[in-house]
């Protein structure tokens, strides 16, 4: 399901390349958050079976959290400069 989610991404990103929508692009910033943000959540059960299966390689296992967290922290940094930009242009 979440890698359905990234591909309707990949699709609206394109899309927007020859449209160049504004709607376009907000409803691809924040479905992405969504996704990165349950993304965050199976990894997290990911690393805990895989842990009990006896995969204790916490280095990799802290790489796939600190991933998924730094694609967070972009688009919410992107989502925050478009909503200073919009305040500023009213």
């Amino acid at each position: 399901t979440l890698f359905s989610g990234l591909s309707l991404i990949l699709m609206l990103s394109l899309l927007n390349i020859f449209l160049g929508s504004v709607l376009i692009l907000k409803v691809n910033l924040y479905l992405g958050l969504a996704i990165m943000c349950f993304f965050v959540l199976y990894d997290t059960q990911l690393i805990v079976e895989k842990f009990r299966l006896g995969d204790d390689d916490y280095i990799w296992h802290s790489v796939d959290l600190f991933l998924d967290f730094v694609n967070i922290f972009r688009k919410l940094l992107i989502i925050l400069a478009m909503n200073k930009e919009d305040k500023k242009k009213k």
